[in-house]
């Protein structure tokens, strides 16, 4: 297939197909962005502990000029780029939400071109190609926007310190992966996501389901909790490597995440058979037997969010982590006659903020993906409905389906997904302790230092437990159930014009 014959066939379609494309890039757009300030970050040196010949320690210049401990100390280094990396997971989700906009329409079209002569290769080469080339479009405008944003925000203060490091710049390597990443893991999703038209061009797939989704995905939560504490067991007995330390949670976050979206399907699975055997209404009966019908529906409308969602379980246990270590300090420095550091409370405050913001960036992403998936789902199913609505059935029922729908496997799923979270760090952070150090000295000085007599003074030791957030645990939760109610009632407005009796007619 030519090039130029390629590229015309992959920009056709109706409106949503450009919608689908616009939403692909912007979603590209800022994964890109949130990647590559991840990677600023890491391209930071300095503040590393260096020993020196005479038994000294001193800390390598480098990142002195950065006016917060985030920035300076290498170990919240880590934390900040940790944090960015889990920022695109939401994003990421929500670009393959985008992919899926428009489906049945682009599978018709693709297997009407399948019809007139194309093999399967290259039909899921048409439709891989529109996903890079948005993802592409979208990866460059997200390089242009932090470009944008790296000029603007280089303020640098009276005494030249800076608040963000915007004298960084990626390194080639961080900088390419950055870029291209989108661009593949889009590829990746579309070529997945066109497998059915790649079988058969009339898009006819027997499906039968003998069973119900299994709750298996649980050790997929299990593993993730083990894989996030194996770097802390290993750090107590060998030398570990930042990164090696922060891709092992990483990858222990991920899993967490994974087995909490796949698993959703065997929660809406279940919740659609509590529906359908308890419900007394035409309402719970249609939800339970569509949930039933598609449990995996909750997954992949879900996933942005659950994910989020697992993200904030997590800010929050380490929010209480670092309050709790904040105090433990004061109490200390009491203790042995040092007064509070009033900059090391603001420190703590600030970066509470810094989490506040991450997840609530993270829910308002997750919100536009499913708001995205829902429209989808509802325009997906407009023959059925126009169908239910000329046979009778009320606006109001079809309505109040949808919101079961959605709030039904949301529910338990989220909470799911905010504990998995918060176990990840109460896993290893229970409790935190200051002091017990030992402190030698020569009670005679004018004594030669071999030989003197020494006096071993022993600090005190507070030990505090981690508080579990629970006041800010239900903000998340309800915030993000009331977040999705709105979203399900902006549906509504969708669900209301594809009730249409025009939509009976085939296409």
């Amino acid at each position: 297939m030519r090039a130029a014959t390629l590229i015309r066939l992959s920009t056709a379609g109706n409106r949503t197909d450009t919608l689908r494309t616009v939403l692909t890039a912007i979603s590209a757009a800022l994964a890109t962005t949130a990647m590559l300030a991840a990677a600023t970050v890491a391209a930071i040196r300095g503040g590393e502990p260096v020993d020196q010949p005479d038994g000294s320690n001193w800390l390598a210049p480098g990142a002195e000029h950065y006016t917060s401990p985030l920035l300076r100390e290498p170990g919240l280094r880590l934390g900040v780029i940790f944090g960015l990396l889990l920022l695109t997971l939401p994003v990421l989700a929500l670009a393959g939400q985008c992919i899926r906009l428009g489906a049945p329409a682009r599978d018709r079209r693709l297997a009407a071109i399948r019809l007139a002569g194309a093999t399967p290769g290259q039909a899921v080469l048409i439709a891989v190609a529109e996903t890079i080339a948005a993802s592409i479009l979208g990866s460059a405008a997200g390089f242009g926007l932090y470009l944008a944003v790296r000029q603007a925000l280089h303020a640098p203060g009276p005494d030249g310190r800076l608040r963000l490091p915007t004298d960084m710049f990626p390194t080639p390597m961080s900088l390419a992966v950055a870029v291209v990443a989108v661009p593949v893991l889009s590829g990746l999703i579309g070529l997945l996501l066109m497998r059915g038209v790649a079988v058969t061009p009339l898009g006819v797939v027997r499906r039968q389901r003998r069973h119900g989704p299994r709750p298996w995905p649980g050790l997929a939560i299990a593993v993730g909790i083990v894989l996030f504490n194996v770097p802390v067991w290993l750090s107590e007995r060998m030398v570990l490597s930042s990164y090696v330390f922060g891709a092992l949670m990483l990858l222990g976050t991920v899993l967490v995440m994974i087995g909490v979206v796949v698993g959703t399907g065997w929660i809406s699975y279940t919740a659609g058979r509590l529906l359908h055997r308890f419900g007394r209404g035409p309402v719970t009966l249609l939800a339970g037997r569509r949930m039933m019908a598609d449990p995996w529906n909750g997954s992949r409308t879900l996933g942005a969010l659950l994910g989020a969602a697992v993200i904030g379980g997590a800010a929050m246990g380490y929010h209480a982590l670092f309050v709790s270590q904040g105090r433990a300090e004061d109490q200390f420095g009491v203790l042995i006659g040092m007064p509070a550091d009033p900059e090391h409370a603001a420190f703590y405050v600030n970066s509470a903020r810094l989490v506040l913001v991450a997840v609530g960036v993270g829910v308002a992403v997750s919100a536009a993906g499913m708001l995205v998936a829902l429209a989808e789902s509802v325009v997906a199913r407009r023959r059925t409905n126009a169908a239910l609505t000329a046979a009778g059935t009320p606006g109001r029922a079809l309505a109040g389906t949808l919101l079961w729908q959605t709030l039904a496997p949301l529910v338990p799923a989220l909470g799911l997904a905010v504990v998995s979270g918060l176990v990840l760090v109460r896993s290893i952070y229970h409790e935190v302790t200051v002091g017990g150090g030992t402190t030698e000295t020569c009670t005679d000085p004018a004594a030669d230092l071999e030989t003197c007599a020494r006096t071993v003074v022993t600090d005190p030791v507070v030990t505090l437990p981690v508080p579990v957030p629970w006041e800010q645990l239900a903000l998340l939760t309800g915030g993000t159930i009331l977040a999705m109610t709105v979203v399900a009632g902006i549906g509504m407005l969708v669900l209301r014009s594809s009730t249409d009796l025009e939509e009976i007619r085939a296409a």
